[in-house]
């Protein structure tokens, strides 16, 4: 077994028996695991990180309306199917924030975006694993409250790795 599917049986054994679980008691009843894409090595990257002179506060609305506010510290440049793509990178108090949507949305993955949380491994480095993009909880059910990609970071392209629609 990888590492990889090891995360996700247990991320499907958090899901279906853990306390901090997105699901609602009828939701875990029956779940039976998450969909994802076949893992892609072509996705796990080291990216630099462009940064802004001096990162920007911006306010980032959810999916109930509400408001979250980060700092926008750059962004992020690479090839997805031989086309460029750039995508801006947030920070607020638990690390990067990557909320992304692309062209897999609504058919193939959940049509409200999907989220990753990069780290810096070098000064200015960062890795991206896409095979790690995750559903926000709001996928799940509508209890949830989750911040939206911004316009700039929902890509015509299709990431095909990380989670599936629920």
């Amino acid at each position: 077994m990888t590492d990889l599917a090891r995360f996700r049986a247990e991320k499907d054994q958090s899901f279906k028996f853990g306390s901090q679980s997105p699901l609602t008691d009828e939701q875990k009843a029956i779940f039976l695991g998450l969909h994802y894409f076949p893992e892609n090595p072509v996705l796990r990257l080291e990216l630099p990180l462009e940064r802004l002179p001096s990162p920007k506060e911006v306010i980032i609305l959810t999916s109930t309306g509400d408001k979250r506010s980060y700092f926008h510290v750059g962004q992020i440049r690479f090839s997805v199917n031989e086309q460029e793509v750039a995508l801006q990178i947030y920070e607020d108090d638990y690390g990067f924030f990557l909320p992304f949507s692309d062209a897999s949305a609504q058919a193939e993955t959940y049509g409200g975006g999907r989220y990753l949380e990069p780290y810096e491994i070098r000064h200015n480095t960062l890795f991206v694993d896409f095979n790690l993009a995750y559903n926000p909880y709001c996928a799940y059910n509508e209890r949830w409250s989750c911040p939206l990609p911004p316009a700039e970071n929902r890509l015509k392209i299709k990431i095909e790795a990380g989670e599936m629609k629920f």
